[in-house]
């Protein structure tokens, strides 16, 4: 597996979250489903991200729904889970802030959001200079030539992250330790990436 292999799934992933999946709803449902509870758009977006962590550090959830989703390329059925529901997570977050999901400058903005911690070493790399209202910034004035820079730089990071989560996959041969190693890393990953989709697309 390659970059633009991770950058493929990502893809696909990505429509499969806006399309929805059986028994899933589309993100502009989720997000539709927390708006209308009482709040901020990011008291609301902080209600979503929590109960996505509980999903996402749930083995069983994830491998029940790792079964209703086929990648273009083959990954273990938690890692396929989990990564569908955090880009789920990221496109409602997105809808919630205002913008629109089927725009592929949103859609890589997402994928940024999957690095975590590292977002603001992908925007540097890639010349983005990072301050207040950074998003509205950039989805004016990102360009083909950078959208496909932040994809490529998003998937090198994230085929460094798919083969540590393979490391620990192994350790899932020891069933208690190995499920609670997994679910906790899953966990923990969702609530930085739910922070970052935050910051990344609500900003009031």
């Amino acid at each position: 597996m390659d970059a633009k292999a991770v950058v493929k799934i990502l893809d696909w992933s990505y429509d499969q979250a806006i399309q929805g999946i059986p028994g899933m709803g589309t993100a502009e449902e989720l997000a539709i489903s927390y708006s209308r509870t009482p709040g901020t758009a990011k008291e609301n977006a902080d209600k979503l991200i929590r109960y996505q962590i509980l999903k996402c550090g749930s083995s069983g959830f994830l491998t029940n729904l790792g079964g209703l989703i086929t990648l273009p390329i083959a990954l273990p059925a938690n890692m396929t889970s989990v990564l569908y529901m955090q880009l789920r997570m990221i496109a409602a977050i997105a809808y919630m802030g205002g913008y629109n999901m089927h725009d592929d400058r949103v859609k890589t903005l997402a994928f940024l959001c999957l690095c975590g911690n590292q977002v603001e070493d992908v925007l540097k790399q890639v010349g983005i200079h990072i301050g207040k209202k950074m998003t509205e910034r950039v989805i004016q004035n990102i360009s083909g030539n950078i959208i496909r820079q932040i994809n490529q730089a998003v998937g090198f990071r994230l085929l460094t992250k798919f083969g540590t989560k393979g490391m620990i996959n192994l350790s899932k041969s020891i069933p208690i330790a190995g499920g609670i190693i997994g679910g906790g890393m899953d966990a923990y990953a969702t609530k930085i990436i739910g922070e970052k989709a935050k910051k990344m697309f609500i900003t009031e």
